[in-house]
């Protein structure tokens, strides 16, 4: 027996930070996202030998360990150790022994909720295998709730949440934990014409996204002006983003990222360096009306909005950096498992 399981990563288009605590409990936020045809995996392979194997292929690390009620979390392959972790205590299941095999599409760091979306496959895989009546809601909580709560890991809530449903959708976050994920209807045209006009760029360059993640929440928790009246702008910026993509107003789109990422950087330190800045200025001077670095910020993926035919353009300007093109297709669904 095998069972499989895939979860999309995200683009993030509006709102990024509005989902991070204590904004989202104090303030409410709203973000906008849509995911793409790239892909955490997860692969279970049952064993009867009592052992558990890890093996995460795109890191290029295997570990093999006895079975146990629960892993210790050393720094270890934790994120695949905390889901076994949480799944086995939730299901008041006996230790179990299988393989564990892993890859994401994207490499760490990259901004596009691998780490989040990674968890939310796994957990798929488990669900599948071990029949646990898990809904989407369910699954996305979860899976947050091992990254922040059982691994302490910095961050938001809209990755898990992405993952889990697929599709464009304008989620909103109140106190409590409460999430609600609005699905968006948006016509093939549109669809066709944002993924024509998005250049999605990787700089090369990776970052530790809870650095800047832990600045921002600290930012906050302080109530410091600047920080406070930017992630204001950005919750306003999802709400111009929604309205923009639903009417089809496309020459909107990249003033609006542009709108967002002048607030973004202003949140905390880290989010750009002088490296994005001139790669950023360098697209919008060759016709790139917006755009901003994915995720928490300070390096991985760049989304860059380039209407009409200027995407040719800003493709030669870039070459020079020596980063790389990634095309792409929006997703439609969220997390799949399988079995065979």
């Amino acid at each position: 027996m095998i069972i499989r399981s895939k979860a999309p990563l995200r683009l993030g288009f509006a709102g990024g930070g509005t989902d991070v605590s204590p904004y989202s409990e104090l303030f409410g936020g709203a973000i906008l996202n849509a995911t793409i045809n790239m892909f955490a995996y997860a692969t279970i392979e049952p064993r009867d030998d009592g052992r558990i194997v890890f093996n995460s292929v795109d890191r290029m690390q295997r570990l093999e360990l006895a079975t146990s009620d629960a892993l210790e979390i050393n720094g270890e392959l934790d994120i695949l150790k905390g889901v076994y972790n949480r799944v086995r205590a939730e299901s008041a299941c006996s230790p179990l022994s299988f393989e564990l095999t892993t890859y994401v599409d994207a490499p760490p760091g990259s901004g596009l909720g691998s780490s989040s979306t990674l968890v939310v496959a796994i957990l798929g895989a488990f669900a599948a295998w071990l029949r646990l009546p898990l809904g989407e809601y369910d699954i996305a909580h979860l899976a947050w709730e091992i990254e922040r709560q059982d691994l302490a890991m910095a961050g938001g809530k809209q990755d898990q949440y992405s993952a889990a449903f697929g599709g464009f959708n304008f989620m909103e976050f109140t106190a409590g934990d409460k999430v609600i994920v609005n699905p968006l209807r948006i016509k093939q045209d549109s669809l066709n014409e944002l993924e024509f006009n998005i250049l999605l760029y990787h700089m090369g360059t990776s970052r530790l996204s809870s650095t800047i993640i832990e600045s921002q929440v600290e930012n906050i928790a302080n109530k410091e002006a600047a920080a406070l009246e930017a992630t204001h702008r950005l919750k306003e910026q999802s709400l111009m983003m929604k309205e923009s993509i639903l009417k089809g107003k496309f020459d909107d789109i990249g003033e609006i990222l542009n709108y967002g990422w002048k607030h973004k950087k202003a949140i905390a330190t880290g989010i750009t360096n002088p490296l994005i800045d001139e790669i950023y200025e360098s697209a919008i001077a060759s016709g790139a009306t917006g755009g901003k670095v994915s995720g928490a910020g300070g390096g991985g993926f760049m989304m860059l909005y380039c209407p009409k035919n200027t995407r040719y353009r800003v493709v030669e300007a870039l070459q020079r950096f020596g980063g790389e093109f990634r095309r792409f297709k929006f997703e439609k669904h969220g997390n799949q498992s399988w079995c065979l």
